[in-house]
């Protein structure tokens, strides 16, 4: 078979039961593929091709045996914020240039106990500050739609290798949107996955009451497949909770006419948040999601205008609490246990100085600025216990809105990817592209973008979130809408 890197994951794992070709045929087409693209591209910071090629012999091991699962063989890029042994994890940042962990993040050892294939880290917005991916310090990568825009962040190069197909899939974070953002941005499909259900062990923070691993994939029943492999308690992560529910990728169902936890039997009921769709969105953008509810009703579910008036208040307090957890997490990059450390300084405290100024970005010194700032005394009570009093106000509303809907839906982001360079020296209308993904991270709720039209020959992507701990029933309705539609068969001509 030609083109092997043009297959979904369920494809893959058919084709490798079937001996239609082997985890090795796999392998190579990909690591062709990005010897293709990856110059116009850009998703990765390091590419693993050894390993890759050593994973793959024996993944075959394993297939020929005929006891294998859904991820055996198959490729992934993971995003350089996630810990791999004996591979370098930078976080797009020379503060990490050289930084190799002794160990795997919990994510990872999943993956591997699949047998997977890691092909390489993903390029990112340093430390997951940023909603474009040109904040690394190693270089900047370019949409596979359009190599002048954008690809989203922060985890802009997984969602560009997925919609490049130079893998199969790939792990993100997301703490505010750095899934969804570059899923809805490139085409694909992304998971930000209830707070506490995967592991964060491994995961090195950036804001920890936001941050969460989850997948980018090509396919909505792939995502599925990814999902039902990382989640789950862990001993080593206290926030990872233990809750079980059956595996969501073999009990996907298109019906949602009867399908509401509410009322079982009753339709799935969608509520449509007013403040969603007001000032600052796109007008195509908006026309592109109205088409995708109206198809979400053609399939059977009640359509609800429903309205979240301190989501308004979201933005603000998200740019307060996540750059304070910020600012006391990268307190230990400090030049003196490990990392980046610049020397040549008569004293300690220089090159502390030094270390911190040189070794960080402009961006990565913004919101440390910030966080510290709304931390300092005199000014915590004013900034950041107001804002966790605000966060608290928005848990409330999501609660209370749950009683009444099974899912919302909204844009995943208000604007198409802009073009590169556009928004680096406006760091507040950077931050608004986050306004539509910033309120599930701060609830901690869950939320899916799927592919969803066009717009300037550019995808859309539109969000669902459920209540915590509802992966099923937003899997579902993503699953609905995405099998009658075409879109996720739309790709980048490269």
């Amino acid at each position: 078979m030609s083109n092997l890197w043009e297959l979904s994951i369920k494809e893959i794992h058919s084709g490798l039961s079937g001996g239609a070709f082997s985890a090795h045929d796999l392998v190579t087409s990909y690591i062709e593929r990005v010897r293709a693209v990856e110059p116009i591209v850009q998703s990765f910071i390091s590419i693993t091709e050894a390993l890759a090629l050593e994973q793959a012999t024996k993944a075959d091991e394993a297939i020929s045996t005929g006891a294998f699962h859904p991820l055996t063989g198959v490729p992934v890029q993971i995003k350089d914020i996630i810990s791999t042994a004996g591979i370098p994890t930078t976080c797009a940042s020379k503060m990490l240039e050289n930084y190799v962990p002794p160990f795997d993040a919990t994510v990872v050892s999943k993956l591997l106990d699949q047998n997977a294939v890691i092909l390489g880290k993903g390029n990112m917005d340093e430390f997951g500050m940023g909603s474009s991916c040109e904040h690394s310090a190693f270089h900047a990568t370019h949409n596979p739609w359009d190599s002048k825009r954008v690809p989203g962040g922060s985890s802009g190069g997984g969602g560009a290798s997925v919609a490049a197909n130079e893998v199969a899939y790939a792990l993100g974070s997301d703490t505010g949107g750095s899934i969804r953002q570059p899923a809805a941005f490139n085409g694909v499909v992304g998971l930000k996955p209830t707070y506490g259900s995967v592991s964060r062990y491994g995961l090195i923070a950036y804001a920890s009451s936001f941050d969460q691993i989850g997948p980018i994939t090509k396919t909505v029943s792939d995502c599925a497949i990814v999902f039902d492999a990382i989640r789950g308690p862990d001993p080593l992560d206290a926030t990872c909770v233990s809750r079980t529910y059956d595996e969501i990728a073999v009990n996907l169902d298109r019906n949602i006419s009867t399908s509401s936890p509410l009322n079982e039997g009753s339709p799935i009921r969608i509520g449509v948040p007013e403040e969603f769709f007001t000032e600052g969105i796109s007008p195509e953008v908006k026309k592109v999601i109205d088409d995708a509810i109206r198809q979400l009703e053609s399939l059977g579910a009640l359509i609800e205008p429903v309205s979240l008036p301190n989501t308004v208040h979201a933005l603000a307090c998200y740019y307060i609490i996540a750059p304070s957890e910020c600012s006391a997490n990268l307190a230990r990059f400090d030049g003196v246990k490990f990392g980046y450390s610049d020397r040549n300084t008569p004293d300690m405290w220089e090159s502390m100085e030094r270390t911190r100024g040189h070794g960080f970005g402009p961006e990565v010194k913004r919101r440390i600025m910030m966080g510290t700032y709304a931390l300092s005394s005199g000014y915590y009570e004013a900034y950041y216990t107001k804002a966790q009093r605000v966060r608290t106000l928005i848990r409330r509303e999501y609660e209370e809105i749950f009683t009444k809907v099974d899912v919302l839906v909204t844009p995943t982001s208000p604007v198409i990817a802009f073009p590169l360079g556009d928004k680096l020296d406006d760091p507040v209308e950077m931050y608004n592209v986050d306004i539509c993904t910033i309120p599930a991270n701060i609830a901690g709720l869950p939320a899916i973008s799927v592919p969803c039209g066009f717009s300037e020959n550019m995808p859309v992507g539109m969000q669902l979130i459920g209540k915590a701990f509802t992966e099923p029933v937003l899997f579902n309705m993503a699953y609905a809408f995405e099998q009658s539609t075409r879109w996720h068969q739309m790709k980048p001509q490269l």
